[in-house]
């Protein structure tokens, strides 16, 4: 399967959550997911959300990655933090907190993983219901390994508690850059 890859550094300035929706845009038109395509809101969306979170959370610059697959679409986001995402529930009228639940209700998958003296936040929209390849087995998103026996409960992964390292998902398959000597926080 062949995956298209691109990538954007993101200054460490929450202006620049705008300027890394604008180019998704692009990238996704660039792709043949237009514009006004559900799926590409979803994806402009969760591609806000974990930029602001790392430029937020951190104060650090961060790297913006798309991955297109015929399955679907995988972005992450590296920082050169080391903590881990922390999930929070928001109160009532609070106007922030929901980045992370929101990522978890519009993804098919998402986790985290360490990633030199960082980590990436992942995330992976499936284009449609069942995809095939030419030998007619379903393929994953790209990036990512096919369930095994016990990982899925309906539509949802079964995870444990979040640890170091622990993605949430069917797999932070594999590590495919290196994290950008430039990123220092």
């Amino acid at each position: 399967m062949q995956v298209l890859q691109v990538q954007l550094e993101v200054g460490a300035d929450p202006a620049e959550v705008g300027r890394a929706r604008r180019w998704a845009r692009s990238r996704l038109a660039g792709s043949g997911i237009e514009e006004d395509e559900p799926l590409a809101e979803t994806l402009v969306l969760l591609i806000s959300e974990l930029v602001t979170n790392a430029v937020v959370h951190t104060g650090c610059p961060a790297v913006l990655r798309m991955l297109f697959g015929r399955a679907g679409v995988r972005v992450e986001v590296a920082d050169a933090s080391d903590r881990p995402p922390a999930p929070r529930r928001a109160d009532g009228d609070a106007t922030n907190g929901r980045g992370l639940e929101l990522v978890d209700g519009l993804a098919d998958r998402w986790g985290w993983q360490r990633e030199g003296a960082g980590k990436s936040i992942w995330c992976e929209v499936d284009r449609a219901e069942s995809v095939r390849d030419e030998a007619g087995r379903a393929e994953s998103a790209p990036g990512v390994s096919a369930p095994r026996d016990g990982q899925l409960d309906g539509q949802r992964p079964v995870v444990p508690a979040p640890s170091a390292g622990t993605a949430r998902g069917t797999g932070a398959g594999p590590v495919l850059w290196l994290s950008p000597g430039r990123m220092r926080c």
